[in-house]
């Protein structure tokens, strides 16, 4: 026997819950008016339809939008409910492919997501523990300090305004030196193997990511920064080449802030940027070039998190060597 599938739309007040099996034939569907945080009873009345259906047990599915998700999350563990996420650009996706006039409706978003789920086009989310909870947080505090000290730097004032934000940007600075060197030293089984583009740029992005060691390979770590190359050819026409662009957009401006670092302090990024935009054939801009070095971090960093060893330069410049075969005369 196995689970009925839960798909759940989640509002701030509107709760849209549907049964369905494997199918995507809907068993029962209820709107319930509460928050989020009171949808026990929701579970309880999809638990009981789904068992007067024949099946064993329940899977919740729901977008990972808000805060609402992770509520709902801890009400399905409690109840011993299996628990999974549906991207939300999948969804709007799969709106506008299934249906021409990309209708939106919180019943049909509901089947929506239960369909992709039985489709298994979805993911289980990462559990949170204490320590990636703090880095993360440390992550958004380091972040709300650089882009306030960047506003009252650009802000016009009068001199005596100056003075007070200079002293506000010195706190700013000293807060997001402490933030930086907390966030450098929380997770210290990753940051501690980190290289000379700074840990606290190495904790930055593993602040966005969470586990690397969830990513079976480096270049799903690119694609989930929106780094990835995008290739645009057919027959004889070949188009331009950009970043993707999707993914998540702060683990993208972590990559890219580290950049900098890594041409200063990093010899063989330096040398990278240097021959990206100096080569005669195939030459990039800065900012692209910019772009395959922030790529070639993650994937870096991919490496050294997965490995446990400590990032090597001979590595990074030619790859790991391949072990030499020894042919025997016979």
């Amino acid at each position: 026997m196995s689970n009925a599938i839960v798909g759940i739309d989640l509002a701030e007040r509107k709760q849209m819950v549907v049964v369905v099996d494997h199918d995507s034939k809907v068993l029962a569907r209820r709107t319930f008016r509460c928050r989020a945080w009171d949808l026990g009873a929701g579970l309880d009345w999809a638990a009981e339809h789904a068992a007067r259906a024949g099946f064993a047990g329940v899977t919740v599915a729901c977008e990972p939008t808000g805060h609402r998700w992770r509520v709902l999350g801890q009400l399905a563990a409690d109840r011993g409910m299996a628990f999974v996420c549906v991207q939300p650009a999948m969804t709007a996706w799969s709106r506008r492919a299934e249906d021409l006039t990309s209708d939106k409706t919180d019943e049909k978003d509901a089947v929506l997501i239960a369909r992709l789920t039985a489709q298994l086009r979805c993911y289980v989310p990462e559990p949170v523990d204490e320590t990636w909870g703090r880095l993360r947080h440390l992550g958004a505090r380091r972040e709300h300090l650089i882009v306030g000290m960047g506003v009252r730097v650009r802000s016009p004032r009068s001199r005596s305004q100056i003075t007070r934000i200079a002293a506000t940007q010195e706190r700013e600075r000293n807060g997001c030196r402490a933030v930086s060197s907390a966030a450098g030293h929380t997770h210290s089984s990753n940051a501690r193997i980190c290289w000379t583009w700074a840990t606290v740029g190495a904790a930055a992005i593993l602040a966005e990511t969470g586990d690397l060691t969830r990513f079976r390979t480096a270049r799903a770590v690119v694609k989930h920064a929106g780094l990835a190359p995008r290739e645009k050819q057919s027959g004889a026409f070949t188009g331009r080449t950009k970043i993707t662009g999707h993914g998540r957009p702060a683990l993208r401006l972590a990559a890219w802030r580290a950049v900098f670092a890594a041409r200063h302090a990093n010899p063989v990024h330096a040398a990278r940027y240097q021959h990206l935009t100096s080569r005669d054939t195939n030459k990039l801009t800065p900012t692209q070039a910019e772009a395959a070095i922030a790529a070639a971090i993650l994937r870096h960093l991919h490496a050294v998190v997965t490995t446990g060893q400590h990032w090597d330069a001979e590595i990074a410049t030619h790859g790991r060597p391949k072990p030499s075969t020894i042919s025997t005369a016979a």
